[in-house]
C-alpha cells in the first residue's frame, strides 16, 4: 500500500470519530427498555446494597449507587411481579431513599426530600421476558452477551470486540451454514474454499476460531468436525481476540459462542419449506411451549430435513437433524434444561481441489467447469453422524451467589473416501496436459471423536465500599478421544473436460496408512474473573491456569507413543468508562494459548503450545433509548511459538521460534433504525506479517488486508405495500494468499458480490393467512465469477448465484 497502516488507522479513526458525533435517527423508545419487562421476584429482607445490586445485575440495568446512602439500611421484601425499576422501588420502601432516572436512561439513588411521603409503588404485571445473553433477541441488535465473560453483560459495556448475529438476521439472509451467518461481520473471513458441505472454513483475525455451543467447546478433529445447524441456534456471538483466561485452550484470533434454541413458556411453532438452485429441497421446523399448565416443564423441538443437490455434478447434500430440549423449572431459584441433538450428513467434496491449470493458469483445453466432478461418484462418499447429550443447570443459592453447570457428551463419527486430481508439481512441471488429462489419487479416512465436557462456575454479585462486583469463579474439564485413520492410494487418470466414472479403484490396506493413531486429551482449567464498577468506571480482571495432558499411540509406527504435558496461565484486563451520552471507550489486554493436537503430533517430537497476546483500544456508542450500536476497535495481536522453517548451512531446519503479528482496525454498525428498516455494516483493515523464517515479511494465509459489507432490510407496515419487504447486501473481500510463500500461484484477487431478498407477509393480505409468509433469497445475485482461494497447488471457485424460495407458516 502507498501509505502505511498506521497512517490509515489514524485517518480511519478520525473518520469514525466524526461519524459518531453526527446525530443519529433512532426510534422513540423508553430509555430504560431493558428494565421494562416483568419478572417474578421473591426476595426477603436483606442488606439494601445486596438487594439493589442483585436486581440491577439480573435485569442488566445501569444503577449508580453511593454506598454511603445505603449503609446500614435494610431492604423491604420484594415479592410479586415487577419490572426492574418497580422491583428497585419496592426494595426501597421505608428506607428514606428513592430511585431517580437520568435522561440517558441510567438510575441512581437519592434521598427522599423532606416533607415528601415515601409511598409504595404499584407494579404493572406483564408477560414479556427481558433479553438474556442465553436467549433470543428482538430484531438485529442484541443488547446482552456472555461471550468473553460467561456472565450476562450489556453488549455496549463488554470491553472487547464482540458481534452478535441474531435469529432474525439469520432468517432474513436465509443462512444455512455458519459461513453464511457470519459473512457480514467484521474481522472474519468465511467460505475460504467456497461453500463446503463438509465444513465451515472460517478465519478470525487470521486464525481458525474455536467453536463453543452453550458454553462448552465443540470437539475439533481433522475432518470429523461438527458442522453446526444454524436453524437450531437462537444466536451466535463472534468474540475477536484471545480469550483463554476464561475459555482455556483457544487460538489468538477469537472464537464463536453459539446458543441453542431453548424452551419458552410462550407457545409458538413454525414450519418452513424451501426449494432452490441445484435442486435444493429442505424442511425446517421448530416448536416450543409449556408441557403442563403451570409451566414447570417446557419443551422445544427443532430440526432440518434436507435432500438436495450441490453445484458439483453427482454430489448430494443430505442432512437429517433433530434437536429436542426440555426445561424443568424446579423452583423459583433452580432450573434444569436438557439439550440434545442428532445430525446425519451424506455428502461429498464440493470444493473439489481443482487443478491450478485450467482455473488460474490458462490452458489450451480451456477453463475447468465450476460443476465438474473430477472424482468418482461410484467411489466417493462422506458420511458423518453427530450426536450430543447435555444440560444447562442453574441455581441461585442466596441474594449474592448463583451456581451454573454446563455439561455435554458429544460423539462424531466419520467415514470418508474420495478421488482427487494430483497436485501441481513443486518444480512447476505440468501435471495437466494440453488436452486436459491428469492423474489422480485417493484419500480414505475413518475418524471418530468422543468428548466429555463440563463447566462449573459460581457467580457472586455484591458491593465492597464504593465498588460493585460481578465475581466469577469456575472450574472446567474436558476429555477427548480421537481415533484417526488416513490412507492414500492411487486411481485411474481423468480428463477434466470429459470425465469417465466407474473405473476400478481399490482402497489400500490399513497397513499402508499414513496416519493411524488414537489420541486422548484431558484438560482442566481453574479461572477467576471480577467485573467491577465504580460509578461509571468499569474494570475487569481475570486469570486462569490450565493443565493439559495428551497421550497418542501411533498404530502405524509400531504402537509408538508420545505423551505431552502442558500448563499455562492466561490473564486478561480491561478498563472502560460508561458516559451518560452512550459512549463507552475501553482498553483491554488478553492472552491465549493452544496446545498441539491431532495429526501435527509426532511419536518422536514434542511441540510447545502457541501463545498469543493482544492489546485492543476501542469505543462503543449506543444512543440512549435507541436500538443502534456503533463500534470501532484497533488491535495489536502477536502469536509466539509458531513453527518456522529456516535454511541453515543449506540444511532445512524447523523450530518453534516463529512469531506472527496482526494489526488492524474494525468498524461495525448494527441498527433497528425504525420499525421498518434494519441495517448492518462492517469494515475491516488488517495487516499480518510473519516475523521469522524463510517466509519472513509475508502475509498470513487466507487473510485479506481489507473487507467491507453492508446489509439492509426494509419492510412496509402500512399502505399499498403493507407486509412487503426487500433486502439487499454487498460484500467486498480483498485479495488473499493461500500459500505461505505469497506467490502469484497462491494469490486470489479481490471480489465483490451482492445478495438480495424479497419477502411478503401473507397475513396482511387476508386475516385467514395470518402466520404465512413467502420469501425468495439470492446470494451472489449478479453471478460474479471468482476464485475464493488458491494455494499454489489447487484453486477453489467462489459460490455461484443461488436462489432459494421459502414458504413459512407460524402459529
Amino acid at each position: 500500500m502507498p501509505r502505511s497502516l498506521d497512517s490509515l488507522l489514524r485517518r480511519s479513526l478520525l473518520a469514525v470519530a466524526i461519524a459518531l458525533c453526527t446525530p443519529l435517527a433512532s426510534s422513540q423508545l423508553v430509555a430504560a427498555e431493558q428494565a421494562s419487562s416483568v419478572r417474578a421476584y421473591n426476595l426477603p429482607t436483606a442488606p439494601l446494597v445486596n438487594t439493589l445490586n442483585q436486581i440491577a445485575s439480573q435485569a442488566g440495568l445501569a444503577l449508580s449507587l453511593n454506598p454511603s446512602l445505603a449503609a446500614g439500611k435494610t431492604s423491604a421484601p420484594v415479592k410479586g411481579q415487577f419490572d426492574a425499576a418497580g422491583a428497585l422501588r419496592e426494595a426501597l420502601r421505608g428506607t428514606g431513599l428513592q430511585l431517580e432516572q437520568s435522561s440517558a436512561g441510567t438510575y441512581s439513588l437519592v434521598a427522599v426530600p423532606e416533607g415528601v411521603m415515601d409511598l409504595p409503588v404499584t407494579s404493572v404485571i406483564g408477560v414479556q421476558d427481558t433479553e438474556s445473553a442465553w436467549g433470543p433477541a428482538q430484531g438485529y441488535l442484541a443488547k446482552r452477551t456472555a461471550a468473553g465473560t460467561k456472565t450476562d453483560t450489556a453488549l455496549v459495556e463488554a470491553p472487547r470486540s464482540i458481534s452478535v448475529v441474531t435469529r432474525e438476521q439469520m432468517d432474513d439472509r436465509n443462512a444455512h451454514t455458519l459461513d453464511d451467518a457470519v459473512r457480514y461481520l467484521p474481522g472474519i473471513t468465511s467460505s475460504s474454499f467456497g461453500s463446503d458441505t463438509r465444513a465451515d472454513w472460517l478465519r478470525v483475525r487470521g486464525f481458525e476460531p474455536t467453536q463453543f455451543l452453550d458454553g462448552l467447546p465443540l470437539p475439533k478433529g481433522v475432518y470429523s468436525n461438527p458442522k453446526q445447524e444454524t436453524w437450531n441456534l437462537d444466536r451466535l456471538a463472534l468474540l475477536r481476540g484471545p480469550a483463554s483466561s476464561v475459555y482455556g485452550q483457544t487460538p489468538p484470533g477469537g472464537l464463536l459462542d453459539m446458543v441453542s434454541r431453548r424452551p419458552s413458556a410462550e407457545a409458538s411453532s413454525e414450519i418452513q419449506l424451501q426449494y432452490g438452485s441445484d435442486n435444493h429441497r429442505q424442511i425446517n421446523f421448530a416448536s416450543t411451549g409449556k408441557i403442563d399448565d403451570e409451566g414447570q416443564f417446557l419443551y422445544s423441538l427443532s430440526g432440518v430435513l434436507r435432500d438436495g443437490g450441490t453445484p458439483i455434478d453427482h454430489i448430494d447434500d443430505k442432512r437429517y437433524n433433530i434437536a429436542p430440549s426440555l426445561t424443568w423449572n424446579i423452583d423459583e431459584d433452580t432450573k434444569f434444561t436438557l439439550l440434545t441433538q442428532f445430525t446425519r450428513d451424506d455428502t461429498g467434496i464440493t470444493s473439489q481441489f481443482y487443478p491450478i491449470q485450467g482455473t488460474k493458469i490458462d490452458m489450451p483445453f480451456g477453463d475447468i467447469s465450476h460443476h465438474k466432478n473430477l472424482g468418482d461418484p461410484n467411489y466417493d462418499f462422506y458420511d458423518r453422524t453427530y450426536y450430543a447429550l447435555g444440560y444447562a443447570f442453574e441455581h441461585r443459592l442466596n441474594d449474592v451467589w448463583q451456581f451454573r453447570q454446563n455439561l455435554r457428551y458429544t460423539k462424531s463419527e466419520l467415514s470418508f473416501q474420495a478421488v482427487t486430481v494430483n497436485s501441481y508439481g513443486p518444480s512447476y512441471g505440468s501435471v495437466v496436459d494440453d488436452q486436459g488429462n491428469t492423474g489422480r489419487g485417493t484419500t480414505n479416512v475413518d475418524e471418530d471423536i468422543a468428548q466429555f465436557a463440563v463447566d462449573n462456575n459460581f457467580q457472586g454479585d455484591f458491593v465492597t465500599g464504593d465498588v460493585s462486583h460481578t465475581l466469577l469463579i469456575g472450574l472446567d474439564h474436558q476429555r477427548n478421544t480421537t481415533n484417526y485413520l488416513s490412507i492414500f492410494g492411487t486411481a485411474p487418470g481423468i480428463n477434466v473436460n470429459d470425465p469417465v466414472y466407474g473405473l476400478p479403484i481399490e482402497r489400500p490396506a490399513r497397513s499402508t496408512a499414513f496416519y493411524d493413531y488414537e489420541q486422548k486429551t484431558q484438560q482442566t482449567g481453574l479461572y477467576i474473573q471480577d467485573q467491577m464498577a465504580l460509578g461509571q468506571w468499569r474494570l475487569t480482571l481475570g486469570g486462569r491456569e490450565d493443565w493439559v495432558h495428551t497421550g497418542t499411540t501411533f498404530f502405524n509406527k509400531g504402537d509408538a507413543t508420545n505423551t505431552e504435558r502442558d500448563k499455562n496461565f492466561s490473564g486478561n484486563a480491561a478498563i472502560s468508562y460508561v458516559f451518560d451520552s452512550g459512549f463507552v471507550p475501553y482498553l483491554s489486554y488478553a492472552e491465549s494459548f493452544q496446545p498441539t493436537s491431532n495429526a501435527v503430533a509426532s511419536p518422536t517430537e514434542s511441540f510447545k503450545p502457541t501463545e498469543g497476546k493482544q492489546w485492543e483500544l476501542g469505543i462503543k456508542y449506543q444512543p440512549p433509548g435507541s436500538n443502534t450500536l456503533l463500534t470501532a476497535a484497533v488491535y495489536d495481536l502477536t502469536q509466539k511459538n509458531v513453527s518456522v522453517t529456516n535454511n541453515v548451512g543449506n540444511v532445512t531446519v524447523t523450530s518453534q521460534t516463529g512469531e506472527v503479528k496482526v494489526k488492524g482496525l474494525e468498524l461495525e454498525a448494527v441498527s433497528d433504525v425504525t420499525e421498518n428498516l434494519k441495517v448492518t455494516a462492517a469494515y475491516t483493515l488488517a495487516k499480518s506479517e510473519v516475523q521469522e523464517g524463510i517466509y519472513k515479511g509475508n502475509r498470513l494465509q487466507l487473510m485479506p488486508n481489507q473487507q467491507a459489507s453492508v446489509w439492509g432490510d426494509y419492510t412496509w407496515h402500512n399502505g399499498v405495500l403493507d407486509g412487503f419487504g426487500i433486502g439487499a447486501g454487498a460484500r467486498y473481500t480483498g485479495n488473499t494468499y493461500g500459500d505461505q510463500a505469497n506467490t502469484w500461484l497462491g494469490k486470489a484477487d479481490a471480489y465483490t458480490v451482492f445478495d438480495a431478498v424479497v419477502h411478503y407477509d401473507l397475513g396482511r393480505l387476508d386475516n385467514s393467512l395470518k402466520g404465512a409468509s413467502l420469501a425468495v433469497n439470492a446470494t451472489n445475485l449478479l453471478d460474479k465469477d471468482y476464485i475464493s482461494t488458491c494455494d499454489s497447488y489447487y484453486c477453489y471457485y467462489g459460490d455461484q448465484r443461488s436462489v432459494v424460495a421459502s414458504a413459512t407458516y407460524k402459529w
